[in-house]
This record gives C-alpha cells, sequence and structure tokens, in this order.
C-alpha cells in the first residue's frame, strides 16, 4: 500500500515571504498569550487595586498640598496618565516571571523547536503583556471620569493611549524576558525585578516634572523609556496638556528602544532552556 501524497497547494497560492511569515508567527504568540488570561480572573481583578490606591488615595492627598508646580494642569489630572504608566509597567516587568514558569514545565524547548523565529516569539509574548495592560487603561480611565478629571475622550485620542499603553507595556514585558534569559531563577528574578520597578517609577515624570529633579537625576529620567510613555499619555488624555518632547517624538523613542530589546531578547533566548 503507498501512502498518500500531500495534496497539492490550490493554483494561485504562493508561500508568504519573510515579513509575513514573522507577522503571522509573532499574532499567533500574543494570541497564544492572551487566551491564558481568560483562566486567570483574579489576576485580572487584582490589577485594579494600585492604580485606584494611587487615584484616590495618593493622588487626592497629594492635590490637596499644592507641593508640586503643574502649571494650569491640577495635580490630579497631571498624576494619572504616570498612574497609568506606572501600573502597566509594574505587571509587565514581572512578565518575565512567567516566561521562567514556561521554562520549567517544559514549554521553552517546545518553542524553540517550532518553525518560527526567535524574534516572533519574543516579540508575540512582549506584544501580549503590552494587550493586557489594557485593562489598566480601563481602570484608570473608570476611576479619572469618576473624579472628575479632564480627559479627552474623542476616538482619535483614546485610540492613541491605547496604542502608547500597548508599546510600552511591550517594550517592559520584553525587558522583563530579557532580565529573565540571563538570570534564569524565579527567586533571582523577583529580586532584580524589585529593585527596578520604584528606581524607573520615581525616575520619571510620572509624578513630577523632570525641571524639579536634580541635574544627575535629569539625566537618568532622559535614558528612562518610561518617561517616554508618560509623557505621551500625558498629551494625549489630558485635556489642556502638551507632550514636552512632542508625541511622534515619545512614540519613536519607545518603538526603537522596544526594537532593540526584541532583538536582544531573541539572541538571549535559547539560553533560558539550558
Amino acid at each position: 500500500m503507498t501512502s498518500a501524497e500531500p495534496a497539492a497547494p490550490p493554483a494561485g497560492w504562493a508561500e508568504p515571504g519573510p515579513v509575513a511569515r514573522f507577522a503571522e508567527d509573532t499574532l499567533t504568540v500574543t494570541r497564544a498569550e492572551l487566551l491564558k488570561v481568560r483562566h486567570d480572573p483574579v489576576e485580572m481583578a487584582s490589577r485594579a487595586v494600585q492604580p485606584l490606591l494611587w487615584l484616590l488615595v495618593f493622588g487626592q492627598v497629594l492635590a490637596r498640598t499644592r507641593a508640586i508646580p503643574t502649571g494650569d494642569v491640577p495635580y490630579i489630572d497631571y498624576l494619572a496618565p504616570g498612574v497609568l504608566a506606572q501600573s502597566a509597567q509594574f505587571s509587565a516587568i514581572f512578565f518575565g516571571l512567567a516566561v521562567i514558569w514556561e521554562r520549567d514545565l517544559g514549554l521553552v524547548h517546545k518553542l524553540l523547536v517550532s518553525p518560527a523565529s526567535r524574534a516572533s516569539l519574543v516579540l508575540g509574548k512582549a506584544l501580549a503583556g503590552g494587550a493586557r495592560a489594557l485593562v489598566q487603561a480601563v481602570i484608570v480611565y473608570a476611576a479619572a471620569l469618576a473624579i472628575g478629571i479632564g480627559l479627552r475622550l474623542d476616538p482619535l485620542s483614546i485610540a492613541a493611549v491605547a496604542l502608547v499603553v500597548v508599546l510600552g507595556s511591550a517594550l517592559f514585558a520584553a525587558f522583563s524576558l530579557v532580565i529573565a534569559c540571563i538570570v534564569r531563577s524565579r527567586e533571582r528574578f523577583t529580586g532584580v525585578g524589585q529593585l527596578l520597578t520604584m528606581p524607573l517609577f520615581f525616575a520619571s515624570s510620572a509624578i513630577y516634572p523632570v525641571d524639579l529633579m536634580p541635574p544627575w537625576l535629569q539625566v537618568v529620567a532622559t535614558l528612562n523609556p518610561l518617561t517616554y510613555m508618560v509623557d505621551a499619555l500625558r498629551g494625549l488624555m489630558i485635556r489642556g496638556s502638551t507632550s514636552s518632547h512632542g508625541v511622534g517624538v515619545d512614540i519613536a523613542v519607545l518603538s526603537l528602544v522596544l526594537v532593540a530589546l526584541v532583538w536582544i531578547g531573541a539572541r538571549l533566548y535559547p539560553r533560558l532552556a539550558q
């Protein structure tokens, strides 16, 4: 008995090019990662706690002190984009912990032998981490509306905010994956993640203008991607507020850093399986 020959491709069918194949593999990985979220509603609910505390407690108290000059924009309005960026960054920076769990379960070996490129694996996981951060955006918008923050609610601004949230969070998710590939241990990763989270937050414009920082910290803030994420969100979210660098510049910086981190992560990802 002879084995059946594989069916011929339909007429006019062409093998997808490398760019189309990369995009398809990336979206497949992203979709698979997002499906995991449906089975963990507790994690989704817990993400609401931190931004609500910052806006409803810290922001309300500090706004009454009038200790931080924010020009014509009320402090609580000024703070809202920083809270969104910080909460998205906080969840993304620990994304690598799930990757280490995958290594322990043997899933990384299976991914590495798949035909998908290493870059598409890293980018797909990073974009999934970015898309999950949209939960924070919904929570912050709901809380901001409840307390009377002057938000831009036109569809174009909301769509641009969603883009910046996904892009910035994907950047920090890729950074987290790079850290996971280097430390390769849940305990060490948790320590490094906790060490980086708050310095990144405080060395940005999330809760105070960069101009108020000492000169050395202004240099750090300029090199901090979170500064550009906050700057873009502030210009897009808040009525009467503008981006210091320009939203186009902010998005370009975030995109370039994401590309660099994906390239580094693609080179390091096989180490995770060793």
